[in-house]
């Protein structure tokens, strides 16, 4: 799960060029904007990430907007500097004992912005999201220099994170399920999950696979017209495939897996860009990888996701190098997305 607000340590501060009153902390591996001798290297903090709403205290009364409501924490440019998230001195914590990388989101109060969806991609529950399928939410790179330290020189394959919504679908003990981000879909009328599900006729593309995989998820990205903007400038509806998932094994397919049976059942991946990649464990290089624009359009992309081409589940069903690395100037230009 992610940590939207956590006590981190000041690991270096730098000047801004024609700042006075301003300079650059990182914070993990990330960049943030703070008041000129506010800390210094080595201070512990509280850092919010990106994406996260902070409570309706006096102390965050600068985030709200004209209208009074709370804004989210967004990426922004100040003097020619990207900065992502805010660092806040550790005084904001009730009395206590805190550990760096602890998570202090609930302490704080503060939740996660989630775009509201149009009403066809609501849908009516039937369940929570089923807890033997792994959600479509990876980690942003920032947040791990210790697994890209451990990584370093793993073959890995690169593809585009697509700015869409998430879509889920099954076949378990032979039903056959659709899946948004958060919940379990009952087929109704007007869903647009479930009504693009029969039109590419998901079900009986898993069940001509049942043979070989009985309990089986596909995940993917839906974009098109309705969905955030529809930036890609989609006729109709499209889904583009990242993730299968074994769900009697626990274990997602290795990559020539995965393309061999996307090609097997005739669906499109989301754009794969090189499977070559050796992972490298610099944080700044592989942000500057991700800014580039879209394999579909020409758009700033959103970013990359980068998986190993092979790797051994050893710890835990979910056991597998996988995160994204957002492009900043994606955010910039998008910044309602």
């Amino acid at each position: 799960m992610r940590n939207l607000v956590s006590i981190q340590r000041v690991l270096d501060i730098q000047p801004i060029e024609g700042a006075d009153k301003i300079e650059v902390a990182t914070i993990l591996g990330w960049h943030v904007v703070v008041l000129k001798d506010q800390f210094k290297v080595g201070d512990d903090v509280v850092y919010a990430e990106v994406d996260t709403i902070m409570p309706d205290k006096p102390e965050f009364e600068f985030l709200k907007n004209s209208q009074g409501n709370m804004q989210r924490i967004r990426t922004i440019r100040l003097r020619k500097q990207i900065s992502q998230g805010i660092v806040f001195p550790d005084s904001i914590l009730p009395p206590g004992e805190y550990m760096e990388d602890q998570d202090v989101t609930e302490i704080i109060g503060a939740t996660k912005y989630e775009p509201k969806l149009p009403a066809n991609l609501r849908g009516e529950a039937k369940g929570l999201f089923p807890e033997w399928i792994p959600k479509s939410d990876e980690t942003r790179v920032q947040n791990l220099q210790r697994l890209l330290n451990d990584n370093k020189g793993v073959r890995c394959y690169v593809t585009e994170k697509l700015d869409g919504t998430s879509f889920t679908c099954y076949l378990k003990d032979g039903v056959f399920g659709v899946c948004s981000r958060n919940i379990d879909l009952k087929e109704t009328e007007n869903n647009l999950y479930w009504n693009i599900a029969r039109l590419l006729d998901f079900e009986d593309k898993l069940w001509s696979v049942h043979d070989v995989l009985p309990n089986i998820m596909l995940q993917g990205e839906l974009i098109g017209e309705g969905i955030q903007k529809n930036k890609y400038d989609v006729k109709g509806y499209s889904i583009r495939f990242f993730n299968v998932f074994n769900i009697d094994t626990q274990e997602y397919l290795q990559y020539q897996q995965f393309v061999s049976l996307m090609d097997k059942l005739r669906l499109r991946t989301v754009p794969i860009l090189e499977d070559q990649y050796l992972l490298s464990n610099d944080i700044d290089s592989i942000v500057k990888m991700a800014t580039g624009k879209s394999a579909l359009r020409d758009i700033q992309r959103e970013g990359l996701v980068i998986r190993p081409i092979t790797y051994t589940c050893a710890n835990n069903r979910y056991d597998r190098i996988s995160f994204k690395a957002i492009n900043p100037e994606f955010l910039l230009k998008y910044k309602d997305s």
